[in-house]
């Protein structure tokens, strides 16, 4: 009994201690928000203005959890992630019961479905395409879905590693970002497009100029198949890249050519390159001094420039053609940008390219110019549109983020994501364990290319890249659909009109 009424003593007296404590640092909460002239609400409400700030950081957990329906989150909803979630762990990705997507939504595609389509034993397999016929190493790309740009830096060594033995593993490229040419996009020995950024970052000198030695000792790898030189991206046109200085590691620091610790800002545009003659001169250079197909990657503002642009193509040789253009839709994605950017600027992929498919044919550079779409495309239908738009290639970026994990906990510029995909402390990537991660990178860039080959199939065509506008019906606003290509009819249709 001695021993019970000790022990309720003690908790009694350690129940008073923690009320006083809680009481004095109540007092003290109370005493700093008054005091404080910063946050008006916990001025005027003090220690309880505070769960103000709790409780909309908690929202954004509560409602990707609990509160959002499975098509209501953005940027991706929960239907999107969690069919690339099964498609990456190798789950059957078949349903039950019905859709859960509303097809009623203006601007939903509904695939046009065959009376007789192909028997099973004839199914629509994908086709190798040639990229930069006229330079002296041209690529034969295998897959029509690929990975998009994501440098090393803005990416953990764990997701880039993973990446590329996944990208090996399912025949498919993978782009570097602007971030240069690390051991990581090597090791798995996947193909691999190295992006030239406005920053140069990797085949710069010390003076952040383009270098004609570190492009032949970039391209001197039989990995690197292809060059691109990265004007925009869709998340922010007209803005540099951004990398936190907290990720500039002294490998980083050495890849990219900057100062270890320091944020790494890249210019708005490159300064060597004023004018469309200007960027056709350095398309021509980096082809001639690396011998790899050499192309760009834009966004789309407008018509008429995009017009120009073809206009300064026609009129020069063919060493100045680009040999790809990769068109990033204005709903592109990135780890840091201006919200204005993000929300607000850049043509929607959607309708960038569909114009960029016809001006090109337009100008008859279909056979030369090969166009590669990305910009939040990262289910099967999406891809299947893109073709049926006039794309010769897809490219995902977030799409392989979330095959390898990614939660979109949206902590990608702040070094903390709970992943280890986007972030470089050595404990939170700890959890991305490279030999798991890149058989889920594997599976789901199978699963797309096999999805988007039903899709084909269904509708008639015996290959993905025969889908044409013709297959693929847009929901209007007054609830009934109209051909894709009445909506946005090709060259050939319009030339005849």
């Amino acid at each position: 009994m001695g021993f019970a009424a000790n022990a309720i003593e003690f908790l009694a007296y350690a129940f008073v201690f923690a009320l006083g404590a809680l009481a004095l640092i109540a007092v003290g909460l109370f005493v700093v928000d008054r005091i404080q002239t910063e946050d008006a609400v916990r001025r005027n409400y003090p220690v309880i203005g505070r769960f103000r700030g709790l409780f909309s950081t908690l929202g954004e957990f509560f409602r990707q959890y609990f509160f959002a329906m499975d098509r209501e989150e953005m940027p991706f909803n929960r239907a999107q992630r969690e069919w690339v979630g099964r498609a990456a762990e190798g789950k059957g990705n078949t349903v039950a019961f019905g859709s859960t997507r509303n097809l009623n939504v203006p601007g939903t595609p509904i695939f046009v479905n065959a009376a007789f389509p192909a028997l099973d034993d004839d199914k629509a397999c994908c086709e190798p395409r040639l990229i930069g016929p006229t330079a002296r190493q041209p690529y034969m790309a295998p897959s029509f879905f690929n990975i998009s740009g994501m440098s090393y830096g803005a990416l953990s060594a764990p997701a880039v590693r993973a990446l590329s033995h996944g990208a090996k593993e399912a025949g498919i490229w993978m782009n570097t970002g602007e971030g240069g040419l690390s051991p990581y996009h090597l090791e798995g020995g996947c193909d691999v497009v190295f992006q030239i950024g406005t920053a140069k970052y990797g085949v710069r000198d010390e003076n952040g100029v383009l270098s004609d030695d570190h492009l032949r000792k970039v391209a001197s790898y039989d990995a690197v198949r292809m060059f691109e030189l990265k004007l925009a991206q869709g998340a922010k046109p007209g803005k540099g890249g951004i990398l936190p200085g907290a990720k500039v590691t002294k490998q980083i620091a050495e890849i990219r050519g900057i100062p270890e610790g320091e944020d790494s800002i890249s210019p708005n545009r490159h300064p060597e390159i004023a004018n469309y003659d200007e960027l056709l001169d350095m398309i021509a250079h980096v082809r001639e001094v690396t011998g790899k197909p050499v192309g760009i990657k834009m966004v789309v503002g407008a018509e008429a420039a995009l017009r120009e642009m073809f206009l300064h193509i026609a009129a020069r040789k063919d060493d100045s053609v680009p040999d790809f253009i990769t068109v990033d839709g204005g709903e592109g994605g990135t780890g840091a940008a201006p919200m204005p950017l993000i929300d607000l600027v850049g043509m929607s992929v959607r309708e960038a390219l569909p114009l960029m498919c016809n001006l090109r044919d337009e100008y008859g550079l279909k056979d030369r110019i090969r166009l590669i779409a990305s910009g939040k495309l990262v289910n099967p239908g999406d891809i299947a549109w893109a073709l049926a738009a006039g794309a010769d290639f897809v490219t995902s970026a977030r799409g392989f983020m979330f095959s390898l994990g990614c939660i979109q906990a949206l902590k990608c510029n702040r070094n903390s994501c709970p992943t280890g995909i986007t972030t470089h402390n050595k404990r939170l990537q700890k959890g991305l364990v490279v030999e798991e991660k890149s058989t889920r990178v594997a599976r789901y860039a199978k699963e797309i290319i096999h999805e988007v080959e039903t899709i084909a199939h269904s509708v008639g065509v015996s290959e993905p890249r025969q889908l044409r506008r013709r297959h693929v019906r847009i929901m209007q606003e007054d609830g009934r659909s109209r051909p894709m290509h009445e909506l946005m009819p090709g060259y050939s249709a319009i030339a005849e009109t």
